[in-house]
């Protein structure tokens, strides 16, 4: 028959306790069905499966199994309840089923009723009595009482005796239990029966009854009528359970009103059990009962022995001694870890039990009771919910970045004097949660990238750090759309995903582009993934990459500048000035100014600095009127890059003289210039030829109409030819300024003089050589002007 009761208790940690009670009986088979427990606690058999469900003796063996499978307790193993709890009533098998995810404790006791499985059985084979024939009607003699290992009904009951012609059985009653004497109802005579052979049996109240016999051989002795009597009947004492071996628990004392040999009594311990004649020793002259062996309060508390006075006649009498064992804290409080948890989330709430102790202490009073606490921490707090029982639980919110781990040391100390403690080490991970956004290493970032670079150059590393761990802690590195100039970004960086390495997609150009900005983004690989972003600036250094260029004189279209100076100009002469600039930056733009080749090296210098040509000593009648100079405009860069300026220098006091050279340079040596210029002329023949034909109709119709446009203040037809954007920019001092009007007559060419000019200079077009070589001699007469002209041809 089985029996079952439930109560339940919800604490505000949020863990569930239980208990339920069964009750079976002993030498059950392996197997046999203790309950089920799954029914009668309401829980369903998916739950002790998913919680792990396990059960757990506290105080002895696992006798009792779980089938989770169909939620019953079964029989591990045949349970002998007297080899279990002996004597002790009732005889429980207290256990505990802990189940996880969440933590639930249930308190499950199972009672293990007695069966009569033992039948009463006498320690002693026989019993053997000398009785003085001369004792009296009333004499009793005490008997070794028989042990039954069952309890309850199924214990000893009876006992009965055979034959009773001399003798009669009785039970006397005393403290502790009853004593089993034979007592004589009728005299003895040794002459008639010196020896009397009785059977005393013990009989349970099983059913069946068992039963157990022992023989009691009587010889008939002769003349001693008086029995020894105990003092007290009896004895009580304490002794605590450190006594050293040989001390004195306490001293019996009989007497016996005979005399002689008959007085002499001898005191024996009767006792069968082994374990008590081991632990205590009895003096047989003088009744003193000393400690043989080792106490353990908490294996026995309690001991009952039974002493015996004999006289040399074989009379006796007996008493009974209770011993009591003293505790004294000699036992740690023992903790065994239920059930505990490795590993919690950082957003766990407070109040997560992590983890579920038994403590016990199996000293008695104060010495057996507990308290736990913890080191200190205030994280973490530990509470009992029950006796014995502790649960460990978080009490505030924890951070994995903080504390990713915690070392928590559980001490429990006992309430004796002295006191005496354990401790328990429990080590609990924090697992991560993704509430940290990468951050960069910097607010903003700038990198240099020479121009002209290669594609595909790595340029700069941008570097994210996230504080989360394992996939909330992986980086992603993301290019914002942006534009540069009107183009996506994309375009000119990309960004490594995985190690945030920025390389340049094109070949940067500094003239186009001085510097650019764009955004990096950091995401990381939680869920929601966190990111942040950061500012990144490209500045492009400037590579020497481009020659100057020469701004004045035009070296362009296969014509050059001449200018004319003076003869009686004086020494540091400005005759020009290079006017030259280079895109690049910095030392690259650095230009310097050196002359290469010159007709006349002695005649003429150029400033490093500043690119003047200025005359250097005087000139003389003897150097020639046509100079050519050409001067290295030089960068600063490395390597140089430079550029070539040629200028033609007409050394001539008056401009017939001008004209009169530059005849000679058409005609004598118009093949040792430049080769590009005759190849024009070639063309320009050639194309003259073809033309002519129209020209020549139509020549006389345009002369005169540009005879009435052009004319000079005069009455000869001019035709004027001014070279554009040039008329301010030559490099001659600030003294006057001229007109000149030409035409194919010499004798109506003019020149207009005017001192509102800067600079004076002619502009010819190398059209009208042709035109004018007729009449040269004419025109170069007619020119007195001494002033200084400048002719580009």
């Amino acid at each position: 028959m089985l029996q079952t009761i439930f109560f339940f208790i919800f604490l505000s940690s949020g863990s569930v306790f239980g208990q339920v009670s069964y009750s079976i009986s002993e030498e059950m088979s392996e197997g046999s069905v203790v309950g089920n427990i799954a029914q009668d606690l309401g829980l369903n058999v998916k739950r002790l499966k998913a919680g792990k469900a396990r059960m757990y003796a506290v105080d002895s063996k696992e006798f009792i199994e779980l089938n989770k499978d169909k939620g019953v307790l079964l029989i591990k193993e045949k349970i002998d309840r007297e080899s279990l709890c002996g004597k002790k009533t009732p005889c429980a098998l207290d256990l505990q089923m802990i189940l996880e995810n969440p933590i639930e404790r249930y308190t499950v006791t199972v009672e293990i009723i007695d069966i009569n499985d033992n039948a009463p059985l006498f320690q002693a084979k026989e019993f053997r009595f000398e009785i003085n024939e001369a004792t009296v009607t009333g004499a009793r003699f005490m008997l070794d009482k028989a042990i039954d290992a069952d309890v309850g009904s199924n214990d000893l009951q009876s006992y009965s005796l055979k034959p009773t012609d001399h003798f009669v059985l009785e039970l006397k009653k005393h403290t502790g239990g009853k004593n089993v004497e034979i007592v004589l109802q009728k005299p003895l005579d040794r002459e008639k029966q010196e020896r009397f052979t009785l059977f005393l049996t013990a009989i349970d109240g099983g059913d069946p009854a068992l039963s157990g016999t022992v023989q009691i051989h009587v010889t008939v002795l002769d003349a001693n009528d008086n029995s020894p009597v105990f003092i007290q009947k009896v004895y009580k004492a304490s002794v605590v359970e450190n006594a050293p071996k040989g001390f004195e628990v306490v001293t019996v004392s009989a007497s016996d009103a005979d005399e002689g040999s008959n007085k002499q009594l001898t005191y024996i311990i009767l006792n069968g059990e082994k374990d008590v004649k081991d632990i205590f020793a009895i003096n047989p002259s003088n009744g003193e009962i000393t400690l043989n062996g080792v106490l353990d309060y908490e294996t026995t508390n309690t001991y009952e022995l039974d002493v015996q006075a004999r006289d040399q006649g074989g009379l006796t009498d007996s008493c009974k001694i209770i011993i009591n064992v003293l505790d004294i804290n000699d036992n740690k409080p023992s903790i065994t870890i239920l059930s505990m948890s490795t590993s919690i989330s950082e957003e766990s709430a407070a109040g997560t039990v992590v983890a579920i102790m038994n403590v016990g202490d199996p000293d008695a009073g104060a010495n057996g009771q507990v308290q736990c606490s913890i080191s200190e921490n205030v994280h973490f707090a530990i509470t009992s919910p029950s006796k014995n029982f502790f649960s460990l639980h978080t009490e505030q919110k924890l951070d994995r970045e903080r504390d990713p781990e915690y070392n928590i040391t559980v001490t429990c100390t006992d309430e004796g004097d002295p006191s005496l403690s354990s401790t328990a080490s429990l080590r609990l991970h924090i697992s991560d949660v993704n509430d940290n956004a990468p951050l960069f290493e910097r607010s903003n970032y700038e990198a240099y990238v020479v121009e002209n670079n290669t594609p595909g150059l790595s340029i700069f590393t941008v570097k994210a750090s996230d504080a989360d761990s394992n996939q909330n802690a992986h980086i992603s590195y993301i290019l914002e759309d942006s534009t540069v100039n009107g183009n996506p970004v994309s375009s000119f960086v990309s960004v490594s995903g995985e190690s945030g390495v920025i390389t340049s997609v094109r070949s940067l150009d500094y003239e186009q582009l001085k510097y650019f900005k764009f955004r990096v983004k950091a995401q990381d690989g939680g869920s929601p993934p966190l990111s942040s972003n950061v500012t990144v600036k490209i500045i492009i250094q400037d590579q020497n990459d481009n020659v100057p260029q020469v701004l004045y004189p035009v070296q362009a279209g296969g014509s050059t500048v001449t200018e004319i100076v003076p003869r009686s100009a004086d020494v540091g002469y400005l005759v020009t000035k290079i006017v030259a600039v280079d895109v690049d930056s910095g030392q690259n733009a650095w230009l310097s100014y050196k002359l290469q080749k010159t007709s006349d090296k002695a005649l003429f210098e150029v400033g490093p600095q500043n690119g003047e040509i200025r005359i250097v000593r005087q000139v003389t009648d003897k150097d020639n009127l046509r100079q050519k100079l050409i001067v290295v405009v030089e960068d600063n860069g490395q390597p140089s890059r430079s550029s070539l300026a040629t200028i033609n220098v007409a050394l001539a006091d008056n401009f017939p003289e001008v004209l009169s050279e530059f005849n000679n340079i058409m005609h004598g040596n118009k093949y040792n210039d430049d080769l590009t210029f005759y190849l024009v002329l070639a063309l320009a023949a050639v194309s003259f030829l073809f033309i002519t034909t129209v020209v020549v109709i139509i020549s006389v119709k345009i002369y005169r109409w540009r005879q009435s446009r052009i004319f000079c203040q005069s009455n000869l037809p001019v035709i004027p030819y001014y070279q554009p954007g040039y008329a301010d920019t030559g490099t001659l001092p600030n003294m006057y300024s001229y007109g000149v009007c030409m035409t194919t007559d010499s004798r109506k060419s003019d020149c207009k003089y005017s001192t509102l000019g800067e600079k004076s200079f002619l502009t010819m077009d190398p059209r009208f050589i042709d035109t004018y070589k007729a009449g040269e001699n004419n025109l170069l007469g007619d020119l007195e002007t001494p002033e200084m002209v400048s002719v580009l041809y």
